[in-house]
């Protein structure tokens, strides 16, 4: 059995800093690209970052610069540093990935940015 389990999270203000933690279990961690996503009321779920098994990170443009994606293999965990954060980060936050075809997904971190 797969888990991905996330904490982190909460409520900041404008600028403020916030990290979230995503522990693995049940598969190869340090194979596996991780992924962290993000769905703000109303709309898709989207791909935030992803750190592959040889370190290997991508952003998607709104948060490059501000956010940083690392993975600690030996403890089987992603993290997702969020800094200078914007209200339009407010979102729940996922951390995922997959076997082949399957996708496995945390239960998800709400954040809260408040102006």
């Amino acid at each position: 059995q797969v888990y991905l389990v996330q904490s982190g999270g909460g409520s900041v203000q404008a600028g403020g800093s916030l990290r979230l933690s995503c522990a693995a279990s049940g598969i190869n961690f340090k194979i596996h690209t991780m992924k962290w996503y993000r769905q703000a009321p109303g709309e898709e779920r989207d791909l935030v970052a992803e750190i592959t098994s040889s370190g290997t990170t991508t952003y998607t443009d709104s948060v490059k610069g501000r956010f940083t994606i690392s993975r600690n293999n030996a403890r089987n965990t992603v993290y997702l540093q969020m800094n200078s954060l914007k209200p339009e980060d407010t979102a729940v936050y996922y951390c995922s990935t997959n076997r082949g075809p399957t996708v496995f997904w945390g239960k998800g971190t709400l954040v809260t940015v408040s102006s």
